[in-house]
């Protein structure tokens, strides 16, 4: 099991599976490495979690007696993995999620920390995980003639995901035919090198899509480089060049040179968004719950800090609103919600639309309460 960030098809596979009973179980567990380092550490946050979960299975009595022992046997599958077959190299958080009936079973090894939750319900929690995928959105390649390292993250952080190392040969001083000869071939090497890079990065984009690539290294490398780069890899080269040392540079030297590039970005994504929603779009949570329950939304916005808005979802439907006891569309009970963000993520998700956690123009959004959306039609 990979460590790594859920792209949206395995977003919206999760998040799509709904069924008429509660009998999801969705554990997530923190192993961020500053405190949970030791196996000791590590095995007091499982047993805490798990005592979460059984307390909180313990709390679905009413169920029938065959939902009842799904539930447990769920918790008994996730204890067992949690337990004994818990991944902690490259590791920072787990999320599992369990349902005998639906016969679901999944972990997902995050590659950042995320706080302690259980949920149990008639889906998988999926908006944490949608939170996740947010901040893998961007890719940085480091070129250089002889090596390559491929980082994803986004201004909160980046992780390395690959290092490429390639035998080129320095020039001698023999001169005449050999001499070009000799030239030809170092050339050669360079450039089997940027193919071989430019593949692996191809192939990391295939596993999990990212929507912008910044390029770093020597102005001419970079250059060549994203001349020989497959046309799905050029059309997200943004503007800019990194100048960071492609052997020595760290995680944190690389995302310092890359953040103003990151910021500058997604400012202007946030300015066009947000002007778009002027001109198609709504504002407010309520206008943008009618959005989502109407399967309407291209883009969610949502202030980064967005949350403790309390709603209520239908039970059966999914349909989501801020108040409410029985469902408008089917009558059916509305589930009380403490707070709505993940729900609201997740039915997003259900319908393909982007999530964007608004950080540059949160005033913008702050006048709306913290909520808009761009309308496919």
């Amino acid at each position: 099991m990979q460590v790594t960030a859920p792209d949206r098809d395995q977003l919206r596979r999760l998040a799509e599976l709904r069924l008429d009973r509660p009998v999801v179980l969705s554990l997530y567990l923190d192993l961020d490495p500053s405190e949970f380092g030791t196996q000791p550490a590590r095995a007091t946050a499982v047993r805490s979690l798990l005592d979460e979960a059984e307390r909180r299975v313990r709390e679905h009595h009413n169920l029938p007696h065959e939902d009842r022992m799904g539930l447990h046997a769920s918790l008994t599958r996730a204890s067992a993995f949690l337990e004994r077959s818990l991944p902690t190299e490259g590791a920072q958080g787990v999320a599992v999620f369990a349902s005998e009936p639906a016969e679901l079973f999944e972990a997902i090894k995050l590659p950042r920390p995320v706080s302690n939750r259980v949920a149990i319900g008639r889906s998988p929690l999926v908006g944490p995980l949608a939170r996740f995928e947010r901040r893998e959105r961007w890719c940085v390649a480091l070129v250089s003639r002889r090596d390559a390292r491929i980082f994803r993250g986004s201004p909160d952080g980046l992780r390395e995901i690959e290092q490429i190392h390639d035998t080129v040969f320095g020039q001698h001083d023999r001169g005449g035919l050999s001499q070009a000869r000799f030239a030809r071939g170092i050339e050669k090497e360079k450039d089997d090198h940027l193919k071989h890079t430019g593949e692996a990065l191809l192939r990391h984009f295939k596993t999990r899509p990212f929507q912008r690539l910044l390029l770093g290294g020597p102005h001419e490398v970079v250059k060549d480089f994203e001349g020989k780069l497959h046309g799905y890899l050029r059309d997200r080269v943004v503007d800019g060049r990194i100048g960071v040392d492609v052997e020595v540079a760290t995680p944190d030297t690389v995302l310092e040179a890359a953040r103003p590039v990151f910021e500058k970005i997604e400012r202007e994504h946030e300015e066009k968004l947000l002007d778009r929603v002027g001109e198609r779009g709504v504002t407010g949570i309520e206008a943008v719950l009618g959005a989502l329950n109407e399967r309407r939304v291209e883009v969610l916005l949502l202030d980064e800090q967005f949350s403790g808005v309390a709603g209520a979802q239908c039970a059966v439907c999914g349909l989501l609103a801020t108040e409410g006891e029985t469902c408008p569309a089917d009558g059916a009970e509305m589930i009380q919600l403490d707070d709505l963000t993940d729900a609201a993520i997740e039915l997003a998700v259900q319908q393909s639309a982007e999530v964007v956690a608004v950080r540059h123009q949160r005033d913008r959004l702050g006048d709306v309460g913290g909520a808009a959306a761009l309308l496919r039609f």
